[in-house]
């Protein structure tokens, strides 16, 4: 195990609301640094974040939740904003659907 590796078993313990919510606060640390041309911050960022959804999914195609495919197209459209020619993707509107979730998480508390 790396030293980005989620702990899975712990991670899947964890509801999608609570998952997606750390995602969020990954993802909010790679497009930072990102924009500050920290490439060291970002490189261990994206793999934290890639790792994340990456157990996100596990979880869900275990589960054969209907989730699947919109944390799959999450995945796709954040990968989108780094590694796409075009860079159609909008790193606020990205950031604040990922957003929603860390509150939802926080306020079913």
């Amino acid at each position: 195990m790396n030293n980005y590796a989620v702990d899975r078993q712990k991670w899947a313990s964890m509801d999608i609301l609570n998952q997606m919510g750390n995602i969020y606060s990954e993802v909010g640390r790679t497009i930072a640094a990102d924009k500050s041309g920290d490439k060291e911050k970002f490189n261990n960022a994206l793999i934290r974040t890639i790792d994340l959804f990456d157990a996100t999914i596990e979880v869900l195609n275990e589960q054969k939740s209907p989730r699947l495919r919109e944390v799959l197209l999450a995945k796709y459209q954040f990968l989108s904003l780094f590694y796409s020619r075009r860079r159609s993707e909008d790193p606020v509107s990205l950031e604040r659907y990922f957003m929603q979730f860390a509150v939802a998480a926080r306020n079913s508390r």
